[in-house]
């Protein structure tokens, strides 16, 4: 079954081509409303009822195995992780689906999990622990993995179809050749250094430490190789959804730490496409920073151009020590003042198949229509 921007067609495009083709057809995103306040179990209603909505799951075969990908980046609790209801909601209804196994794991952020060919600091085990994701995981069924746990030869080169930017193979995982189908569950946040962090900015997670060493020491095309990196053969073959609860927003700074603002009505945003989703979950992150107190607003870090080129030297050093660090690139952050300035975004758009034409769609009766159409012109191609 193939979706929208779920496969890459052809050799890799120019990257400064300013205008992608736009995409012919309509690329649906699904969005369900949760009031401020709302219960767990209501919470969890909004995920399935997103969820039913975005697919028939006719991918899924009674007996598959299902790789849930989380943003895992620290131990803090939702949003800066995932958040551990909806996991357990995506869990639950994988296994009422039929899923045999359903397998949660990530491999933490350079400053606090640290693998390389001789030695291991850090752990992701506790630091999903802390978060409230791995309690949230087992109690649905699930079963928990940690790419670090199993050393530095149980990662696998993994081509990208437009893979320009990079010099060398992504280094994904083995875990990820053993399962039929992904899904990821990403969160809505600001990012200190790629400005946002989203559905794409997630496949970092899945990186041994030397293509995490690539991917910030080239700092000049960041960027660009987020988008780039999610044409990994893998993600093209497996993955199937992606969705995110976003009733809470991690709205400066990131990824870890910010101002965590909650609206009045909160969503949850599945795709079948990572490009799409990730237009409307940007349009989020934006409208919702611009409802944040004064006083949380406009803070040196977050919006700092020499912090963040700062930041990233230091995720050098951690990653590869002095000698990359000293032929390093300067990051240049994203300006994101809409979802158009985003380089990550301009970039997929050309190495998946065009721009598409969001369609937004309603999962249930909770959201607003005025928030809709919102979204919708901020969202919208021409």
């Amino acid at each position: 079954m193939v979706f929208s921007h779920s496969r890459v067609f052809g050799a890799p495009q120019d990257p400064q081509r300013k205008n992608p083709p736009v995409s012919k057809q309509e690329t649906k995103v699904f969005l369900a409303g949760v009031p401020r306040g709302a219960s767990e179990e209501a919470l969890k209603s909004a995920v399935r009822e997103t969820l039913l909505a975005a697919s028939d799951f006719s991918w899924l075969s009674r007996g598959d195995s299902v790789f849930i990908k989380p943003a895992l980046n620290s131990g803090n609790p939702y949003p800066a992780t995932t958040s551990p209801p909806a996991i357990a909601a995506v869990i639950s209804l994988l296994k009422e689906k039929g899923a045999r196994r359903v397998i949660v794991g990530d491999m933490a952020g350079i400053e606090h999990v640290k693998l390389s060919p001789e030695s291991l600091s850090g752990s992701s085990r506790k630091l999903m622990e802390t978060s409230g994701l791995a309690k949230a995981v087992l109690a649905a069924g699930g079963e928990v993995h940690f790419f670090e746990e199993s050393g530095w030869k149980s990662f696998y080169e993994d081509p990208m179809i437009n893979g320009l930017h990079w010099k060398q193979g992504l280094m994904m995982p083995n875990i990820l050749k053993e399962v039929d189908h992904i899904l990821l569950m990403p969160r809505c946040s600001r990012h200190v250094l790629a400005g946002a962090t989203l559905g794409l900015k997630a496949v970092v997670g899945y990186w041994r430490t030397d293509t995490r060493l690539e991917y910030h020491r080239d700092a000049s095309t960041l960027q660009e190789k987020t988008a780039e990196a999610n044409t990994a053969r893998t993600l093209v073959k497996k993955q199937r959804l992606i969705i995110s609860a976003a009733d809470k927003i991690l709205t400066t700074i990131g990824p870890d730490t910010g101002h965590v603002y909650q609206p009045e009505i909160g969503l949850i945003i599945a795709s079948e496409s990572v490009v799409a989703h990730d237009m409307v979950s940007l349009a989020w992150l934006l409208e919702n920073r611009r409802l944040i107190p004064p006083d949380k607003k406009g803070k040196f870090a977050d919006n700092s151009p020499i912090v963040a080129w700062l930041a990233n030297y230091w995720v050098v050093h951690r990653l590869g020590g002095w000698k990359p660090t000293l032929a390093s690139d300067r990051l240049v952050k994203n300006d994101l003042k809409t979802i158009w300035d985003d380089r990550v975004l301009g970039r997929a758009y050309h190495v998946f198949n065009g721009l598409p034409k969001v369609a937004l769609r309603e999962a249930n009766r909770n959201l607003p229509e005025d928030l809709k159409k919102r979204l919708n012109g901020m969202t919208r191609v021409g």
